[in-house]
């Protein structure tokens, strides 16, 4: 599986209450050298730009879960695979649309067909992340 974009929620996926939690800055910049990576959110706190000011990162505000699936469909026919995290149940038809969908659990909780919507679930952001830092995690979770 060849990916070249990553898409991440942000509320109760890179951030819980708006803040970046702790361990993801260093996580981004380090995936930055490998993917090309975007976040797409609600904004439900107001933080993103400055949350996310000067990490390699992209970011858009979005209005609904059909804005985050129509970026996947838009990055898959310019070529590449999308892996694509997320949460909540504006996340579903992303996860299901990307290459790969991976349902993060945190402590804003997970919508349960969001669950079912991914391929992996993974434990927090960290591990979520680290899936593409260290690829043989990734490559033992979707062995068939």
């Amino acid at each position: 599986m060849a990916l070249r974009h990553l898409l991440i929620d942000f509320n109760g996926t890179l951030a819980c209450n708006g803040a970046l939690i702790d361990g993801v800055a260093e996580r981004l910049s380090a995936l930055s050298r490998i993917l090309e990576i975007e976040v797409l959110t609600g904004d439900t706190y107001g933080t993103v730009a400055r949350t996310l000011a000067g990490l390699p990162v992209r970011h858009a505000v979005v209005l609904t879960g059909a804005d985050k699936t129509a970026r996947v469909r838009t990055l898959l026919a310019e070529g590449g695979g999308v892996a694509a995290l997320g949460n909540g149940r504006n996340d579903v038809d992303m996860l299901r649309a990307a290459t790969l969908g991976i349902a993060v659990l945190g402590p804003e909780c997970t919508h349960a067909l969001t669950l079912a919507a991914a391929q992996l679930v993974a434990p927090d952001i960290h591990a979520a992340l680290d899936l593409f830092l260290q690829p043989q995690r990734l490559i033992a979770a979707l062995r068939p």
